[in-house]
């Protein structure tokens, strides 16, 4: 019989259904005596702890506004809320774009910003 790699077992257990794959789990139980559930949530603190450290709260800081300047003040005065003189001062300067924002959130700005030329930092 054939080995089949990670990504093969993987795409086989996502074609099957959720009693394919109790039976499954079942099955080795039964062969090995080890229920694979329990290894799961068991690793789950781990993982939870490294998670909970990237949803830590970041700071979006604009580096440099990049060559198209009036693309990424736009985008800061959509992002932030400030007029037009303000958004360009900091598209001018750089500094804090948005200060204690959830990691996802930061990541969409920094996404945003860059797509626009400019380049940013989390921290």
């Amino acid at each position: 019989m054939a080995k089949l790699t990670k990504d093969e077992f993987i795409s086989a257990l996502k074609e099957m259904t959720i009693l394919e794959v109790k039976e499954l789990v079942d099955a080795m139980k039964e062969e090995f005596g080890v229920d694979p559930s329990a290894v799961a949530v068991a690793a789950a603190p781990a993982g939870g702890e490294a998670a909970a450290a990237e949803d830590a709260a970041k700071t979006v800081v604009l580096k440099n506004a990049g060559g198209t300047k009036m693309q990424v003040i736009k985008l800061l005065k959509e992002i932030t809320g400030l007029g037009l003189v303000e958004a360009k001062g900091l598209a001018d300067n750089g500094g804090n774009v948005k200060e204690n924002v959830p990691a996802k959130e930061a990541e969409e700005i920094k996404a945003q910003l860059e797509a626009a030329g400019a380049e940013v930092e989390l921290v």
